[in-house]
């Protein structure tokens, strides 16, 4: 019972929050992570604990396979360079440059497990600076690498510690990481690849939605699991099969199917990316007194986090600047949407780490001197980078003056889009020898509707772009609103025939989806055309 008391209040935590963070303009990931340290700080609060092996295999790869299903391999694909940078070269830098500082303040640390916690405090996440920068009109380049970046780290990191922990335990070769990295990395990409094509052809051959959503919740795990049991990276595995099954899922996905998976993966991301940082503050309490004094108190701890933190920023500062100069340099094709200057300090800016630093870091082996004091050292850089970068980093981006494309902008070009597939689907219907899938040619005047209803959508678009100067409601719009209150009254309609018993529980069920999914059509236009999402 406490258990689910705990879980129930955690979700109204987490909801009110969510409500509540864009009105004092804060991210709701930052005002959790403090409400979880108030909350730790209460007397009488018992210690909070997760195992990092929970986090590790249970609460990140589900995490990572929704943002990866949901990140075009497009936007991937264009922005590699700059996510390989950020992702292993950062995170390599950040690791023995944050490795050397705690190898020179521990007198009894090996360099071997110095580099290991710096491995642990290298990924970023980047949650909470997209969820800033989605509400402050970032470029979508700029967005699109903080994202990759953010999924492809965890990998290369915990890579890193797997080698540097195997290190403490006896002597290994460059050639031996270089040579693990590489199985690594080839083996996960490979196997997260395998599992996306065949998970996506046993569901597109499964016609009913609910049960197609129901085989996704596995597909994390199922590309996890085996990929960290033959030694290779789980995390990779994982993040391919979601690209995968995010670009074919277009094309091979039932519409219905394509709906349920959209709705309940990002209610469980919403969950699970809001409930870890919360978890982030509880868990305060249990790392605190687990220090034990007689080797280095908790304050001295403290203090060794904040030095790396600054560490951490400088190093993530020098990297982002040799990029952006390299990305600008002549070419034979210039590229008009290199990161400038000013994207540079605020893709600086943005290297706040998450509850992967936190878990990774209790992963420790026990017998790595120090080893509480480590952990508190990676919990003070993950909070502190939340905390300083998140709160400060909608300042940066307002000093910097990093504008993304303008609401009337992204109105335009959804309006483009919506007339260019409209125009590529009306060619068939001027294919003389279209016929329907029962044989023969369909009647004129359906072909006439369907081009009228297709001409509708798109007007449609087009209007919603002219209304963003103030204009009135156009014929389209003026649609919306009458369709909509005629919704309300067959809605009322359908709630009384049901109250009355008259029809069966099948024909109601069918007229209420139906009326669900056309007013969630037109609420999906109305509500910025579906710009954003």
């Amino acid at each position: 019972m406490g258990l689910a008391l705990i879980a129930v209040l955690g979700v109204v935590v987490i909801v009110a929050v969510s409500l509540l963070a864009p009105k004092v303009k804060l991210a709701a990931p930052l005002i959790l992570a403090v409400i979880g340290i108030g909350i730790s700080l209460l007397p009488g609060m018992p210690p909070v604990h997760v195992s990092s092996a929970i986090i590790l295999s249970g609460v990140l790869p589900p995490l990572l396979y929704a943002s990866s299903i949901s990140l075009p391999l497009v936007d991937l694909r264009s922005n590699v360079g700059s996510i390989s940078a950020l992702a292993v070269v950062l995170v390599v830098a950040s690791a023995f440059g944050t490795g050397f500082l705690l190898y020179t303040l521990f007198p009894d640390l090996d360099l071997a497990a110095a580099i290991a916690l710096g491995a642990v405090i290298s990924p970023t996440d980047a949650v909470a600076a997209t969820s800033i920068g989605k509400r402050l009109g970032l470029p979508p380049r700029l967005l699109a690498v903080l994202e990759g970046e953010s999924l492809v780290n965890d990998a290369s990191a915990l890579v890193l510690l797997r080698t540097a922990i195997a290190a403490t335990a006896g002597v290994v070769s460059a050639w031996q990481v270089l040579g693990t990295f590489a199985y690594s990395v080839i083996l996960g990409v490979g196997l997260g690849v395998a599992i996306g094509y065949l998970t996506v052809f046993v569901r597109a051959r499964v016609p009913d939605p609910v049960l197609a959503t129901a085989i996704s919740f596995v597909v994390p795990f199922a590309a996890y699991l085996p990929a960290e049991t033959i030694g290779a990276s789980g995390v990779l595995s994982v993040v391919a099969a979601g690209l995968i099954t995010g670009h074919l899922g277009a094309t091979s996905f039932s519409a219905p199917a394509r709906l349920s998976e959209r709705l309940n993966w990002r209610t469980f991301q919403f969950l699970l990316e809001n409930g870890v940082f919360l978890l982030m503050g509880l868990e305060l309490k249990t790392i605190v007194e687990g220090v034990r004094h007689d080797r280095l108190d908790v304050p001295q701890a403290i203090l060794f986090g904040l030095l790396a933190t600054a560490v951490l920023i400088g190093i993530r500062f020098a990297v982002v600047a040799v990029m952006t100069v390299l990305g600008r340099r002549p070419r034979r094709r210039p590229d008009p949407e290199a990161l400038g200057a000013r994207e540079g300090v605020v893709l600086s800016w943005s290297g706040m780490r998450g509850v992967v630093t936190v878990a990774a870091a209790q992963s420790l082996p026990e017998s790595i001197p120090y080893r509480e004091q480590l952990v508190l050292i990676a919990y003070t850089v993950a909070i502190t980078t939340l905390v300083l970068q998140g709160a400060t980093l909608p300042a940066v981006i307002r000093l910097t003056g990093v504008r993304g494309t303008s609401r009337d902008r992204r109105l335009e070009e959804f309006a483009e889009l919506i007339d260019h597939i409209r125009q590529k689907g009306t060619e068939r219907l001027d294919d003389p020898g279209f016929t329907v899938a029962g044989g023969g040619a369909p009647d004129p005047s359906v072909i006439e509707r369907v081009r009228l209803e297709a001409a509708r959508r798109s007007e449609y678009a087009w209007e919603q772009y002219s209304a963003s100067s103030g204009d009135m409601p156009a014929v389209n719009e003026q649609y919306a609103l009458v369709r909509r209150d005629v919704l309300l009254h067959e809605r009322a309609a359908l709630v009384a025939a049901r109250n009355k018993g008259s029809y069966s529980s099948t024909a109601l069920a069918r007229a209420q989806e139906m009326l669900d999914l056309e007013e969630a059509s037109l609420d999906h236009f109305r509500d910025g055309t579906g710009a954003g999402h």
